[in-house]
């Protein structure tokens, strides 16, 4: 296996005139620290989550990734990943659902041109948009059809992230005819846009999953962003980042998530309870097996944030080489963002699993909750299933083939 591309330059972390970096970590800190006061009473409740999406619209997270000169945050990837991994830590379902909103809210400058993405940010800041839908190819799909005085969308989309709160949704469609799939934005309050809160996941509860229907819904030709073909003759090397750039966000879910249940057992091991519930004895926390098991989960979750962060770093050099990326650097740094999430499922499933054990019997109160880590991050990766992922690992190692682009969400 070879390596990433070297640097051609870094990005800037802010485009220039954002208030940067620590501001938003410090933001997302706050953030995380709010929703982690009643993360186990809004999880049992599983109410869509409007407030969530409030706060973290207050807190001016949601346009953390546009411009500044377009009204938003102007800050970077990097940045998105670290306040994505931070509120996921606190709350995994709404970690999901900010991941998916800026993995869809920024898909425009992947596939369309820049003057139309640039008005698509500059709207979705200025009227504070959540983003939810997906990209990911399902069976049957959604089909664009060319129609008098312009398109319409039918079909319908399985469980999809972020629907139920969504301002704007962006689908894959198929054009009817060719075959050719295509992202479109859709306004959920069109006529003919029906969504059904029928995900009953037993976790991820708040993500505000389910599904879509679309019944002759008008879609305007500047609605459809661009292509998503896996055809190399359609498809630059630059545009294909689009699919490790979301795969990251989905590493950094599944990292939050094991930090934060290993964080909250700690407390538990320590005080007797966790910071945000009512104290209960606790085993001794000098126990040889309890310290062998912190050990090895430990170093699970810092061995994957390690590889997270290479991977992190390959793709940012490739969004920096731009068109000048070849198709065998993108299959270098999507082969590395698949190492990472197999590290990161890996280290989530752990974590969450064997922290029940950690904290022994008392785990099963629902009062502490405990258990709505490891829930969470099943259905995460039911739905994100490492084996893909292992698999294209392998393949390119062994046979050089390039990983098949496929999108997360």
């Amino acid at each position: 296996m070879g390596v990433a591309p070297a640097p051609s330059g870094p990005l800037p972390e802010t485009d220039g005139a954002g208030p940067g970096r620590p501001h938003w970590l410090h933001v997302a800190r706050e953030a995380a620290d709010d929703l982690a006061t009643d993360a186990v009473v809004r999880e049992q409740a599983g109410k869509t989550p409007f407030d969530e999406v409030s706060r973290l619209r207050e807190a001016g997270l949601l346009s953390l990734l546009v411009p500044a000169a377009l009204g938003g945050g102007g800050a970077g990837w990097p940045t998105a990943c670290a306040v994505v991994r931070e509120v996921a830590a606190a709350d995994g379902a709404i970690g999901q659902l900010l991941g998916c909103h800026y993995f869809l809210s920024w898909s425009a400058r992947f596939l369309t041109a820049p003057d139309r993405a640039a008005r698509i940010e500059r709207r979705s800041a200025a009227q504070e948009w959540c983003w939810g839908g997906g990209f990911a190819a399902r069976e049957p799909a959604l089909t664009l059809t060319g129609a008098d005085g312009g398109l319409l969308l039918d079909g319908r989309q399985s469980y999809a992230t972020g629907v139920l709160v969504a301002d704007r949704l962006a689908v894959r469609a198929v054009r009817a005819g060719t075959g050719e799939p295509v992202a479109v934005v859709v306004d959920p309050a069109q006529d003919g846009v029906g969504i059904d809160g029928d995900a009953d996941t037993f976790g991820q509860r708040l993500a505000a999953g389910g599904s879509v229907e679309f019944a002759a819904v008008p879609v305007a030709d500047d609605d459809v962003l661009g292509s998503l073909s896996a055809d190399e003759d359609v498809l630059s090397p630059r545009t294909a980042l689009v699919s490790p750039v979301g795969r990251l966000l989905s590493v950094q879910l599944r990292l939050g998530m094991a930090e934060g249940v290993l964080a909250e057992a700690r407390e538990y091991s320590r005080t007797g309870h966790s910071p945000w519930h009512p104290a209960w004895p606790a085993g001794s926390a000098g126990d040889p097996q309890t310290l062998s098991v912190y050990g090895e989960l430990t170093v699970l979750t810092r061995s994957a944030s390690a590889l997270a962060a290479q991977a992190q770093e390959a793709v940012h050099d490739g969004l920096a080489r731009g068109e000048d990326l070849t198709y065998d650097e993108y299959a270098e740094i999507s082969v590395l963002v698949a190492m990472a999430e197999a590290a990161a499922s890996r280290a989530a499933q752990e974590s969450t699993a064997r922290a029940l054990d950690i904290v022994g019997p008392r785990s099963a109160s629902a009062r502490l909750g405990f258990d709505r880590f490891w829930r969470n991050a099943r259905t995460h990766t039911l739905y994100e299933p490492v084996a893909h992922r292992l698999r294209d690992v392998g393949d390119f190692f062994l046979n050089g083939a390039h990983p098949p682009f496929s999108l997360p969400v």
